[in-house]
């Protein structure tokens, strides 16, 4: 264990994908995990899969008074977040010229706005406490660009940047903050948003180094350490986990 047993961890889209292999690798350190998603059933799903202390919560990243009840259910039952992992997100790739106004909104809202609400949320108990790790994911999108993805990409980005300030304004707290990028990964959201295209699949394992997409559980180890003790003299990071699609 890695200074994670009985520490309260809050995970955002933690019902499938990225987000469950990180609650369930959060629970394997020996923290209480919260499951928070929009999907109310599959959140709590999730959590009876995990077992032990884990509870589902639905939470809407997108509306601040959705979050603000999320947390308190999990402060009533499980204790005061230790550990916020902003999880969710989601995205529509197309050419930006061909992209609508509603869709910027929702991008935007999922993953920026809404991380930045869910840190807000759970920021003046960690302040009071001087303790925390606050974990967001981006993307590499949101360090290189990715064709099809300019408003995904400049949110991720916005993450980026919205961490990094937030470990200088935080430092003096005791409160680490910091970024995991995944690259391609192999997410029920990927195969939705590839439509079904192996080729392009196919074409992204050549592309990288390590000659295979990634997998959920690629990024709960990182995410796991970033939340642990081990990473008490770590803060302001972003790390990416692509097998070295991207190297900068």
């Amino acid at each position: 264990m890695r200074g994670l047993t009985g520490k309260v961890a809050m995970v955002t889209g933690a019902a499938r994908g990225i987000g469950l292999a990180i609650a369930s690798r959060l629970a394997e350190e020996g923290a209480k995990i919260a499951i928070a998603d929009i999907n109310g059933d599959g959140a709590a799903h999730a959590a009876e899969r995990i077992g032990g202390a884990a509870m589902g919560v639905r939470v809407d990243v997108t509306d601040t008074a959705s979050i603000a009840v999320g947390v308190a259910a999990v402060v009533e039952r499980l204790g005061t977040i230790d550990v916020l992992v902003n999880n969710a997100g989601w995205d529509k790739v197309e050419p930006f010229v061909k992209s609508e106004e509603a869709t910027w909104d929702t991008v935007i809202a999922i993953n920026l706005k809404g991380p930045i609400a869910c840190v807000r949320a759970v920021l003046d108990s960690m302040i009071e406490r001087r303790s925390g790790k606050i974990v967001s994911i981006s993307s590499d999108a949101g360090r290189v660009g990715s064709a099809g993805e300019a408003v995904y990409a400049g949110a991720k980005a916005g993450i980026i940047g919205f961490s990094k300030t937030l470990a200088r304004e935080l430092a003096r707290y005791g409160i680490n903050v910091n970024v995991v990028c995944p690259g391609p990964t192999n997410t029920p959201l990927f195969h939705e948003m590839a439509g079904g295209n192996e080729k392009l699949a196919a074409s992204l394992k050549q592309a990288i180094p390590l000659g295979r997409l990634g997998e959920p559980e690629d990024l709960a180890g990182a995410v796991a350490f970033l939340a642990s003790d081990d990473a008490s003299f770590v803060t302001g990071q972003t790390l990416s986990v692509s097998g070295g699609l991207t190297m900068i």
